[in-house]
């Protein structure tokens, strides 16, 4: 069945322009929350302290009151973002781009506008993407530009032959093996307010969607990347990209997660790949100058 005919399409493509604006104040308890569920010994942050990258996921949280959520978690369709009527939605990457450093205790703007709304048909079927732009400033200007990609398809026919998986092209530099269990995908849902129940609800991801085991967030991945740079090296990034390329699972046999890198010059790949050594998520950085 296509639950994307012309009109439908038209009527979503009619959201592109839209905008929203926000504001937070980037307080330190979510700082401190998420440098404990990283497993990092970081010192007390302290106003005035630079955020780090990807950070910034931590505030201007989505607030749908409990009678606004849908059977996924997530907040019912429409608002915002358009009203897709395909009923699977994931982070499918994003750019990002930083002009100056956000700051702890400031307060901050972020002005979101909806770029594009792209129909595509995929290996699985039907797909939707949708473009985000977030432009973050604070008393100092712009400080961060970031484009979110998002990604809508249909229910996966949980029968049909998996694509073949892709393996890492080069050898880390850098490597950090972690354990993505059920308490670290919690934690993190709970740090970014994040109630889609493909992360935390086991019965309803294995027997509603489909899947075998636990979703692993896009951004969590993400953010153990720019996390794995910050360990070995203490120079800014000004540029980040990421591609979700294959999704991971928690399962009951703890399965490890490997987040790579490979420093050249001024520039940095990393990716991170799953138990099997397949490439789950890829992604590049550029160092401030």
């Amino acid at each position: 069945m296509n639950l994307l005919d012309a009109d439908t399409l038209a009527h979503l493509q009619s959201w592109q322009g839209q905008t929203e604006t926000r504001h937070d104040h980037l307080g330190l308890s979510p700082v401190r929350a998420m440098s404990a569920t990283l497993d990092r010994d970081d010192g007390e942050p302290l106003h005035g302290d630079a955020l780090p990258p990807l950070w910034h996921w931590l505030y201007f949280l989505p607030v749908a009151k409990q009678s606004e959520i849908g059977p996924d978690g997530h907040p019912k369709r429409g608002g915002f973002l358009p009203p897709v009527p395909l009923p699977r939605r994931m982070w499918a990457g994003g750019r990002l781009h930083w002009h100056q450093p956000m700051r702890l205790g400031d307060d901050v703007q972020r002005v979101s506008s909806i770029e594009k709304v792209q129909h595509k048909t995929g290996r699985s079927g039907e797909l939707l993407f949708v473009q985000v732009l977030h432009r973050f400033s604070n008393a100092q200007g712009l400080c961060l530009e970031e484009t979110h990609d998002i990604v809508y398809r249909a229910t996966a026919d949980t029968n049909a032959t998996p694509a073949p998986g892709v393996k890492p092209t080069l050898a880390p530099v850098w490597q950090r093996d972690i354990m993505p269990d059920d308490v670290l995908l919690f934690r993190y849902s709970a740090l970014t307010f994040n109630s889609h129940r493909i992360h935390y609800d086991r019965r309803y991801v294995t027997q509603v969607e489909g899947y075998p085991g636990l979703i692993v967030h896009g951004p969590l991945m993400a953010t153990l990347l720019v996390d794995l740079l910050r360990r070995h090296s203490h120079r800014a990034v000004q540029l980040f990209e990421f591609k979700a390329v294959k999704p991971v699972f928690e399962c009951a046999d703890q399965r490890a997660l490997s987040v790579c890198a490979q420093p050249d010059g001024e520039q940095v790949h990393a990716w991170v790949q799953d138990h099997t050594g397949d490439v789950c998520m890829q992604a590049n950085a550029r160092w401030a100058s």
